[in-house]
């Protein structure tokens, strides 16, 4: 991300580490476990973290609305990148990176015994001390007109490292609650604001996308790390694409 490069995370809403696996192996170059509206817990997170590993990609967890505790659980768990919902303060976002980062930068306690076994670093205890508030990520959403309001604020909180924006939530919000339209024309302004508040402050901008075939215009943006859709997404394209082809060849025979 830092080098401009775009990265791709599937996102993971099934608690079963052997679905986890199996998305891993896809080819994105990340997955995200999401215990806000997913189904994954903080016992499928603890699971589901290795089998990510064992693909590939670097795991991503999306904590709960207000769980800030849950994102250093995340982290020893093995995680590399965590995501905050509804971050609408500067006190959110400071609770966040107190969480996220070991002193001096947050309060971070000692305790990643099962993220260092992961990581191949358990007998380097002074070593990942030293690397890992560089090491990891926290992103800030940005899904409301508050937290857009004080974007730049948040960006500026020390141990935030960027922002990843909820489009659904934040075209309801746009809309003052009369429509949900994740790639809604009227507030791309707005999105791409928010990218350029990232960029100029020296942080990441990320999104989720509903429609894939606007991760190049939100490249364009800013945007450098992009979720796309969720497991029942993969699985109904790829049963619709079998389901045609087996249908096609009957009627070839027919």
């Amino acid at each position: 991300m830092a080098a401009g490069e775009a990265l791709l995370t599937a996102w993971s809403s099934i608690p079963e580490p052997l679905t986890t696996e199996a998305v891993a192996r896809l080819g994105f170059d990340a997955v995200t476990l999401d215990m806000q509206h997913g189904g994954h817990s903080e016992e499928s997170v603890l699971r589901a973290v290795p089998a990510v590993r064992m693909g590939g990609p670097h795991p991503i967890v999306r904590i709960p609305v207000g769980r800030f505790d849950m994102a250093s659980r995340a982290l020893d768990f093995g995680a590399e990148c965590v995501i905050a919902p509804m971050v609408n303060t500067i006190e959110d976002a400071r609770r966040f990176a107190a969480a996220m980062k070991y002193p001096p930068l947050g309060e971070r306690s000692w305790g990643a015994t099962i993220a260092m076994l992961r990581s191949g670093a358990a007998d380097d205890g002074q070593g990942w001390l030293q690397t890992q508030n560089t090491r990891t990520l926290a992103l800030a959403m940005i899904e409301t007109r508050e937290a857009l309001a004080i974007a730049d604020d948040i960006l500026a909180v020390d141990g935030i490292d960027g922002v990843f924006v909820g489009p659904s939530d934040f075209s309801i919000a746009w809309t003052r609650g009369a429509r949900i339209d994740p790639s809604l024309e009227d507030m791309m302004e707005a999105i791409a604001l928010i990218a350029a508040k990232a960029t100029a402050a020296g942080k990441h901008a990320a999104i989720y996308m509903v429609d894939p075939a606007l991760v190049g215009r939100c490249y364009a943006m800013g945007y450098r790390l992009f979720a796309l859709g969720s497991e029942y997404g993969y699985l109904a394209h790829g049963a619709l694409g079998f389901i045609q082809k087996a249908r096609d060849s009957l009627e070839s025979k027919a």
